[in-house]
C-alpha cells in the first residue's frame, strides 16, 4: 500500500509555501474576498470517500476544494470521468506525484513500497514522474497551471531536495515552511469542533489556513462524514470571515499581487 495510518488523533503541520513562494503579509488585502482569512480545503491520495461522501457534500454547499490525485489509486484508475467531472465542476486536481513517494527509513514508514522510497529516487526520476503527473493532469483539466502538495511532505531524494527542481513548474507548492502566513491541519479521527477551534485561535498574521484531509467516512486517515458536514457547515455560516477557495485560485490572486 502507498498510504500510511497515522496512530495520533491529528497531524499538524505549520506550512507556507516554499521560500521562493515567500508571501508578502499584505498580499492577502487584494485578494478577491478582502481581508478575509483564506481556506484552502484538501483532500489527498485520489479516494472513492471523497467522490462519494466530500463532493456532494462541498457541491451542496457552494464551496470549492483541491483534490490532490495519485495515478496509481484504484479510485483514480476506475473513476476517470468522475474526477474529470469534479475538475469541470470547479474544483482543482493537484499533483501528488505519480507513485506517492515518502522516505521509508522513517519511523512508522512501513507502509511504503521499497521500490517508492524517496530516498533511493534521483531527483531526476522525481522531476520526470511529477512532469507526467502534469501533463496527465492537463489533459484531464486543461488547465496549464497546477499546485503541488507532495507526499508526506518530504522533499529530500537520494541526490538533493527534488521540490527545489520542480517548483517552476508550479504556482504553488504546499510543505512545512517557515509559519509566518500559512499554516495547516490534518485532520484524522478528530471533531469539527476541533477544527474550527484550530482555526479560530490562528494569530492574525496567518492570512491562509490548509485543511489537508484523506478519508471522509471511509478509507484511510478517516475523517466522519457527520464531522466534514458539521466543519463545512461552520464554513458556510462564516463568509465573511473566510475565503474558501480552490488552492491554485488562491495562488493565482497572491502572485497576481506580487507580479
Amino acid at each position: 500500500m502507498i498510504f500510511t495510518r497515522l496512530t495520533t488523533k491529528v497531524l499538524l503541520v505549520n506550512v507556507t509555501l516554499l521560500s521562493f513562494f515567500a508571501c508578502n503579509l499584505n498580499a492577502a488585502n487584494s485578494w478577491p474576498e478582502g481581508n478575509k482569512v483564506a481556506i484552502s480545503l484538501s483532500y489527498d491520495d485520489a479516494l472513492n470517500s471523497q467522490l462519494d461522501n466530500a463532493l456532494p457534500a462541498l457541491n451542496s454547499r457552494g464551496l470549492k476544494a483541491s483534490f490532490y490525485v495519485v495515478p496509481l489509486s484504484e479510485a483514480f484508475k476506475n473513476r476517470i470521468d468522475e474526477w474529470k467531472a469534479l475538475a469541470q465542476q470547479g474544483h482543482e486536481l493537484g499533483n501528488h506525484t505519480l507513485f506517492h513517494s515518502c522516505i521509508r527509513s522513517q519511523p512508522g514508514r512501513q507502509w511504503v513500497d521499497p521500490a517508492n522510497a524517496l530516498e533511493d529516487k534521483s531527483v531526476k526520476a522525481m522531476i520526470n514522474e511529477i512532469s507526467v503527473a502534469n501533463t496527465l493532469l492537463t489533459a484531464m483539466d486543461g488547465h496549464s497551471v497546477h499546485t503541488l502538495t507532495p507526499p508526506c511532505f518530504d522533499q529530500q531524494a537520494r541526490d538533493g531536495n527534488y521540490i527545489e527542481a520542480v517548483k517552476e513548474q508550479f504556482i504553488g507548492i504546499k510543505s512545512a515552511e517557515d509559519p509566518s502566513f500559512a499554516t495547516l491541519i490534518g485532520p484524522s479521527e478528530i471533531s469539527a469542533e476541533e477544527i474550527i477551534a484550530f482555526i479560530e485561535k490562528q494569530p492574525k498574521n496567518i492570512k491562509l489556513i490548509n485543511v489537508l484531509f484523506h478519508g471522509i467516512g471511509g478509507d484511510h486517515l478517516v475523517t466522519t462524514t457527520e464531522e466534514h458536514a458539521k466543519f463545512l457547515d461552520y464554513l458556510a455560516a462564516n463568509k465573511d470571515k473566510y475565503w474558501v477557495d480552490t488552492y491554485r485560485n488562491i495562488m493565482l490572486a497572491k502572485n497576481k499581487h506580487q507580479g
